[in-house]
């Protein structure tokens, strides 16, 4: 691996594309440092350890959250425009078309999606600005229309400009430019929450460093489990018919179709955590209701029932089942919607490859929707576990809260993924000059 790294260092196109990667994220986390004036910051680290599923939205945004910087929001919302359409390439048959038509189709839809983000970003910083006004203490004291107008035009500014600097390292650095800036900013937050943990915890003997032993060690097999259940993959036989061309008949070619049992990644979490938090948000906006009134009772009760790390056992163990499931049943969505069996069997009927024993068309088709359910009820199980199991357990084991040190399955399962991508691409690219590669 050094000796890959140090080709690609050789290489002054590589050299040059890795350097300016490096300025692009040097630049993200100097914004995320940027406050937005007036929020009060004592107030915004008792909201973030009071609350699971914001540290979940803090480590999207490579905890420009935690500190109401201008870039607070990270890339969520250009993420989500890209998820909606993705579905809308499946509810609407036109946007279909259009996603076939090439580069220009392409082109036409990431257009869109940049258009939806402004949208989106606009409407989560005014939901933002609302909760952090009605927690208690306030975050963000009275403001007028303008001063609010101001918070939402300046973090909706941040998420497109950080929508652009991803682009920028997708076409002229390394690429996975959006991967990239999420992955920096969760590698980030590492040194900060193991110092500020340790100092909080520090009674000045050998048993404080238990916890972070221990904590480690469950990190390290995590990453061994993540790593192998991304690399695996189901292999389905590929055969392909003979051909003739000219007086020559060439041979079959025998071949594989791979089927990731992570096929959909990380995207499911997405879906659930804002599943999650949206009772949440809601209840946030009836806390100014009238203390005597049931509005204000039932938006006070889900705030402090409706978490995963509540006192109220039935209501803990009811959240993170929901968690789980709504994890689960996302999975298979979503691959049900990034991997069309029609499509492909009919690539293969058109490519005049076929699965030995199974009937091209339909059938094909049918049969990979069996084996793709079967497989992606293994990632399915793997996701959920990863969210909703690995931190309780970890908590349980090492005894530091979720809260206090986020860095659990959710941060692995993204660090690594895209670590392994950035390696392929790497790897590419030396090997189109005839060098040794990280993977060999």
């Amino acid at each position: 691996m050094l000796e890959a790294l140090a080709n690609a260092i050789r290489l002054p196109e590589l050299r040059n594309k890795i350097l300016f990667t490096g300025a692009i994220l040097l630049m993200v986390r100097v914004f995320a440092n940027v406050a937005v004036p007036g929020a009060s910051q004592v107030a915004l680290s008792q909201l973030f350890n009071s609350q699971a599923l914001l540290g979940l939205f803090c480590l999207f945004s490579g905890g420009a959250l935690s500190r109401f910087s201008v870039v607070a929001m990270g890339l969520n919302p250009y993420i989500n425009a890209t998820i909606i359409m993705q579905l809308m390439t499946v509810i609407s048959e036109r946007i279909k078309e259009i996603s076939k038509e090439g580069e220009a189709g392409r082109r036409r839809i990431q257009r869109w999606s940049r258009y939806l983000t402004v949208a989106l970003g606009a409407g989560q910083a005014y939901g933002f600005t609302v909760l952090f006004q009605s927690t208690s203490p306030a975050i963000l004291g009275p403001l007028d229309w303008f001063q609010r107008l101001q918070i939402v035009l300046v973090l909706t500014a941040g998420s497109v400009m950080l929508m652009w600097l991803g682009e920028l390292i997708t076409e002229h650095g390394i690429g996975n430019g959006v991967s990239l800036v999420i992955f920096a900013g969760i590698i980030a937050q590492g040194p900060r929450a193991v110092s500020a943990v340790f100092s909080q915890h520090s009674t000045g003997g050998l048993a404080d460093y238990l916890p972070f032993i221990i904590f480690g060690a469950i990190a390290l097999v995590t990453t061994a489990v993540i790593i192998e259940v991304q690399q695996a993959v189901r292999k389905i036989p590929i055969q392909s018919a003979q051909r003739t061309v000219g007086l020559k008949q060439g041979q079959s070619r025998a071949s594989f179709l791979p089927l990731r049992v992570n096929h959909a990644g990380v995207i499911p979490i997405i879906f659930a955590i804002s599943v999650m938090f949206l009772p949440t948000i809601v209840s946030n906006y009836f806390q100014g209701a009238p203390p005597d009134t049931w509005i204000h009772r039932a938006s006070a009760w889900i705030g402090g029932n409706f978490t995963p790390n509540t006192a109220n056992v039935p209501m803990a163990i009811t959240y993170n089942a929901l968690y789980f499931a709504f994890t689960f049943g996302f999975t298979y969505f979503y691959t049900a919607i990034t991997f069309e069996v029609t499509d492909v069997a009919n690539n293969l009927k058109r490519y005049s490859s076929f699965i030995p024993g199974i009937r091209p068309g339909a059938p094909t088709a049918n049969y990979l929707a069996a084996v793709m359910n079967r497989v992606t009820f293994a990632g399915a199980c793997f996701l959920g576990f990863i969210t909703v199991v690995l931190p309780i357990a970890a908590e349980k084991i090492s005894g530091i809260p979720q809260q206090q040190l986020y860095l659990g399955g959710t941060a692995i399962l993204i660090v690594i993924g895209v670590a392994l991508d950035t390696m392929k691409q790497l790897q590419t690219q030396l090997a189109m000059r005839s060098y040794r590669g990280f993977i060999t």
